[in-house]
């Protein structure tokens, strides 16, 4: 096992995650234990890099209680940096480098980050203030050793990591999981029996606990962390990025796995979790290999349920707990429902986080210690338990939509577009559940809709950025007097997306741009000059565009390129220029 160094001893669950890393080092030591596009680290490579970056870390006086935010998360010493910081006792902030300033300012504040450790010193990791370490310096001891607790006693109630999810108050709110939970994670896993070696695929934000789900099954059962940038995959399209690793098991959001399938034809075994799972979906990927439909929110560690078709279970369905967890069905009064009635989902086992950080009124608001069912927490989520005991999942009991595999609470939006010229905004989830809307109510001084989404842009995760903004003079209300969000959803979807078909472009080429546009993208862009981001597209769709593009003209755009010329005719006119090119030169 990594020593760490000289005088600590890591946390008892941080300990078994090292045991395993020396185990896969001992038993294939020049075997990849992580690939990413800038190199790769073998399970022997691995072992070493985190003994050496633990002790650069305790160097430094990082230890039992600091808290460190990393933005490592598709760096190839990710995986290095979060074992070092939790070998030391020391608390893991997660963030996404790629989000806006403004958020991992908010992030690191709210979390009381001490250090940072980046992949690189960009304006957003340095904007925040505090001491930074690159992912080199974790190999570089400091000249002169600061002085740290010799051998610190853990709590099971230290906090292990916190991940922040958009909050009901209107910002982020950080979960607070200790390592008691975080071994009741990993005691889940380990059951699993997983195909082990081989490559497995990390895809998602690192800011993201699916991030976690990923990186933790594959460290437990050898797999090599397969790090895809779809962002930045190439003109190909992520398919292809996943294929090129040939993974032996996947962890994807459904709607990555839909958008990935010819991908992954060498997996014996599909993850899907974060979002519901369509049917169709799971018909055409738990048949012939090992499946599991995965379900948990962030406060309780990860997961809580799984269906698991090698046990025969329902992938259409979130399945039963996983070992060592609880579940309730209980109605607005707290009182369990019977089989096949609709009720809230509570969660209850050693699996329940801490609570929210700073946040004590909201987290007795959610984490509730009932005399019968001990401590649980309530997720909002509606669902049915069938007579088989397996869980039918329902939807949403309150303002917080998945998009796109994040949660993401409404009011945050909100909160956000309200200001000068703007008296009242509402956000509401799309038809398609991949994009939000947003409906406004101006006042003097409107900004106008592009400067707004601008706005809105430079402040939240690409994910939660509006796709559309109405402008309204009044909003529909409910009859109890509430806003309407789905009449909204349906005015914007009809307005958006009436039966019309867009305008036929003037010539040929523009106009099989605009097709495939429209093929890509959930509503019809009608305008060929509005952006394809603020049009509802994402890296994950240009990266479909891109090779549909290709398909149809012969022409292949990167992920830059596009960014450049983010609407049809600057696209059109891109690709124009490519093909004479091309024929010019024969």
């Amino acid at each position: 096992m990594p020593t760490t160094s000289s005088t600590t001893t890591p946390p008892a669950v941080i300990s078994r995650l090292l045991a395993h890393v020396s185990g896969h080092a001992a038993e294939r030591p020049d075997e990849p234990a992580v690939i990413t596009a800038d190199g790769a680290l073998t399970w022997a490579e691995l072992a070493v890099s985190v003994d050496t970056a633990s002790r650069t870390l305790h160097a430094h006086g990082i230890g039992h209680g600091t808290v460190v935010a990393l933005a490592t998360g598709r760096d190839r010493h990710a995986l290095t940096a979060l074992l070092s910081v939790w070998a030391l006792g020391a608390t893991a902030v997660l963030l996404d480098e790629r989000h806006p300033a403004a958020h991992l300012g908010s992030v690191t504040a709210n979390s009381d980050a001490e250090w940072i450790i980046a992949a690189e010193l960009t304006p957003e990791v340095l904007g925040n203030g505090l001491p930074v370490l690159t992912a080199s310096d974790l190999f570089e001891e400091p000249a002169e050793a600061a002085a740290v607790a010799a051998e610190p006693k853990y709590s099971p109630d230290d906090v292990a990591y916190v991940i922040h999810t958009s909050g009901s108050s209107g910002r982020p709110k950080g979960v607070d999981v200790s390592f008691g939970n975080l071994e009741a994670f990993v005691d889940a896993i380990e059951t699993l029996g997983m195909p082990r070696g081989g490559n497995g695929i990390v895809a998602v934000s690192p800011a993201f606990d699916g991030w976690l789900w990923c990186t933790l099954l594959y460290l437990v059962h050898g797999n090599a962390l397969g790090i895809v940038d779809l962002a930045r995959s190439a003109a190909d399209g992520p398919a292809a990025a996943i294929a090129a690793l040939t993974p032996r098991v996947v962890c994807l959001t459904p709607s990555l796995l839909a958008a990935c399938e010819g991908g992954v034809d060498s997996a014996e075994a599909i993850v899907v979790a974060g979002e519901p799972c369509p049917p169709d979906l799971a018909k055409r990927h738990g048949t012939g290999r090992r499946m599991l439909n995965v379900y948990g929110p962030t406060e309780a560690t990860i997961a809580a349920t799984w269906a698991d078709s090698a046990r025969g279970d329902d992938l259409t369905t979130i399945g039963t707990p996983i070992p060592g967890y609880a579940v309730h069905v209980l109605d607005p009064e707290g009182r369990p429902v019977p089989d096949g009635e609709e009720g809230e989902l509570y969660i209850g086992g050693p699996g329940v986080a801490l609570g929210y950080r700073h946040e004590p009124e909201l987290t007795a608001r959610h984490f509730v210690t009932d005399p019968l069912l001990g401590r649980v927490y309530g997720t909002g989520d509606l669902v049915r338990r069938r007579a088989d005991g397996q869980l039918e999942f329902r939807g949403r009991g309150d303002t917080q939509v998945k998009v796109r595999g994040f949660r993401v609470e409404l009011t945050e939006i909100e909160r956000r577009a309200v200001g000068p010229g703007v008296a009242q905004a509402v956000a509401y989830l799309l038809p398609g559940g991949r994009t939000i809307g947003l409906a406004v109510v101006p006042a003097e001084g409107y900004p106008g809709d592009g400067e707004l989404r601008d706005l809105l842009a430079a402040r939240l995760p690409a994910h939660q950025v509006p796709s559309g903004i109405r402008r309204l003079e009044t909003l529909p209300l409910t009859p109890n007097g509430k806003t309407d969000r789905a009449a909204l959803a349906t005015a914007h979807a009809a307005a958006d997306g009436d039966g019309r078909q867009p305008p036929e472009p003037a010539d040929a080429l523009l106009s099989t741009v605009t097709r495939v546009w429209n093929t890509a993208l959930e509503q019809p862009v009608t305008d060929v000059d509005a952006d394809f981001f603020a049009s509802g597209g994402h890296s994950l769709l240009a990266a479909g565009m891109i090779t549909a593009l290709r398909q149809e003209t012969g022409v292949s755009l990167s992920m830059r390129e596009l960014l450049s010329n983010p609407t049809i005719r600057a696209c059109a006119d891109l690709v124009r220029a490519r093909l004479a090119q091309t024929t010019a030169a024969s």
